[in-house]
């Protein structure tokens, strides 16, 4: 369950987000392996063999690294401003986002006894 009971907090990094192993090379090594697969459906196409032209290869792989790379940048920026967007926000109307008080399940949940 979440600590965090202050909605301007959800919206701060203070460096305690570390990102996982796998998520700032996801979108570069996925649109790289597009790239390869789509020269080898191009090279499919046209009756060669798959991996005939190994340079082609290697160009859309590395036109699909680039354009992974450049569409994680954007995507974080958009991220970015949307949470930089949202946190004015709420600090300019601070009487529609209260600190609310944090309720357990047993406070949440009423109490239950089957029937049998």
């Amino acid at each position: 369950m979440s600590a965090v009971n202050d909605p301007l907090e959800l919206l701060t990094n203070k460096g305690t987000h570390e990102p996982s192993f796998l998520s700032p090379i996801w979108n570069p090594l996925a649109c790289g392996v597009a790239g390869v697969g789509a020269a080898i459906f191009v090279n499919w196409g046209f009756r060669r063999p798959v991996f005939s032209g190994i340079q082609k290869h290697i160009a859309f792989g590395a036109v699909g690294v680039g354009a992974g790379a450049y569409f994680d940048q954007k995507r974080n920026e958009y991220l970015a401003k949307r949470d930089a967007v949202l946190r004015h926000y709420i600090e300019l109307h601070p009487d529609d986002f209260p600190v609310k008080e944090r309720k357990t399940y047993g406070q949440v949940l009423e109490s239950w006894v089957p029937v049998r």
